[in-house]
């Protein structure tokens, strides 16, 4: 014991300094890192990033510095620190790799919360699933289809694909197709058309809604009706009008064709 109180100012005098060297290293990495931090968050909500991105990133950046902070003090303190980082490197390729399917959702993750292609509350059809995005999260999607069925897709199966969104607009289009008999006057059919769409309060005036004929088909001439209305009532009246415009060409005694052959009947020579 006296031989170690007696080599301990060697001890001091030789490794003290270090020591010090070492924790001041570590307290005004950690400072710094803690500032980085702060800043970074600052930076990414100025921007309207995601809260859950933000709180990623900072994690993640801070981590990494301190990291950086631990083996520099490491190295001040005489440890090789060259087989450290080799160690670490070594680590991460494994859990990367052990993790390779969470880790490309996670980066699709952070893709759809920084390129925001929808929203909470949107309609969207992506990957062959249609619903109503309910929660955004680093690893999933989840929907609710208009069944009220949950749908859980992996963030990187909506970005391998494309991604349609139909409520990021405010007005949609109204897509329909009206059959009629070749024998109807176009002219009256084009003015009902007309007239019984800008019944309905709801279709838009701008932009100017379209009647035209699309197709002269085998057994009927097809003409397109395409209103706009609100996003908000897209599929009310597109039932309606199906159902109103039905009922007035039945007022108006305008045909609708059932798809229809001649046939010839010839007599077989005796």
């Amino acid at each position: 014991m006296q031989a170690f109180f007696d080599s301990l100012p060697g001890i001091l005098s030789t490794y003290g300094l270090k020591v010090l060297m070492a924790l001041l290293i570590i307290f005004v990495g950690r400072w710094i890192a803690a500032l980085i931090k702060k800043t970074v968050r600052k930076a990414l909500l100025k921007k309207d990033v995601d809260p859950t991105i933000v709180n990623f990133s900072c994690s993640i950046a801070y981590v990494a510095l301190m990291a950086f902070v631990l083996v520099a003090a490491l190295g001040q303190l005489g440890v090789q620190t060259s087989s450290i980082v080799a160690i670490l490197g070594a680590s991460a390729l494994a859990i990367g790799l052990a993790l390779q399917g969470s880790l490309s959702n996670l980066s699709a993750g952070v893709i759809l919360m920084v390129t925001r292609p929808f929203k909470i509350g949107d309609y969207i059809e992506a990957s062959g699933d249609k619903g109503v995005v309910e929660l955004i999260s680093l690893l999933a999607t989840t929907l609710k289809t208009v069944d009220n069925k949950k749908v859980i897709v992996p963030n990187a199966k909506l970005t391998g694909g494309s991604i349609t969104n139909y409520t990021a607009e405010e007005i949609r289009r109204i897509d329909l197709t009206v059959s009629v008999a070749y024998d109807c006057d176009l002219r009256k059919v084009r003015t009902v058309l007309v007239d019984e769409v800008l019944k309905d309060s709801r279709v838009l005036k701008d932009p100017e809604l379209f009647v035209g004929v699309v197709e002269m088909a085998d057994s009927s001439v097809n003409l397109v009706v395409r209103p706009w209305v609100k996003t908000s009532d897209y599929w009310n009246v597109f039932f309606a009008l199906n159902e109103s415009i039905k009922l007035r060409l039945d007022a108006e005694e305008i045909s609708i064709p059932f798809p229809q052959a001649d046939i010839h009947l010839f007599n077989a020579a005796q």
